[in-house]
């Protein structure tokens, strides 16, 4: 699939090593760890008013997102896939349309609550896919 945006090509291939690397659902979880950890330091630059670097961060941010949202497999995933699609490409609009605003603050650290709680929801298939062991990095995350 020929992608014109190179942020969005450079997740798409990110997603790809990832999996390749290590197990598909523990490369979910990393990937959007990654997108946590961008949206974050998008958030500190805002507030310290430094927009072009918050902006960077943003597009890193949802650049995983939307690599995410672009390997979904509709055919084995049904209604599944189709809202993980919705939610990814809801979670970029809201990030992109709070940026730099009054309200970005308060918008950024819900954005960054659901995709904490993504991340989760994933860990969590993955340790049931392991047989429900909690692998210790999991189990040691503070957030």
């Amino acid at each position: 699939m020929m992608m014109h945006n190179p942020m969005a090509y450079m997740a798409n291939q990110a997603y790809r090593g990832a999996a390749t690397s290590v197990p598909p659902l523990k490369a979910i979880s990393m990937l959007l760890g990654g997108a946590i950890t961008f949206f974050q330091k998008s958030l500190a630059a805002q507030e310290a008013r430094r927009f072009e670097e918050g902006h960077e961060y943003l597009l890193k941010a949802t650049a995983i997102l939307r690599g995410l949202s672009h390997n979904l497999d509709f055919t084995k995933g049904g209604a599944v896939a189709e809202r993980l699609f919705q939610t990814y490409n809801s979670l970029i609009v809201a990030s992109h349309k709070a940026f730099g605003r009054p309200h970005a603050p308060q918008s950024f650290r819900r954005i960054i609550a659901a995709v904490t709680e993504l991340r989760e929801a994933w860990e969590h298939v993955d340790a049931r896919a392991r047989g429900g062991k909690i692998a210790p990095a999991d189990s040691a995350r503070t957030g």
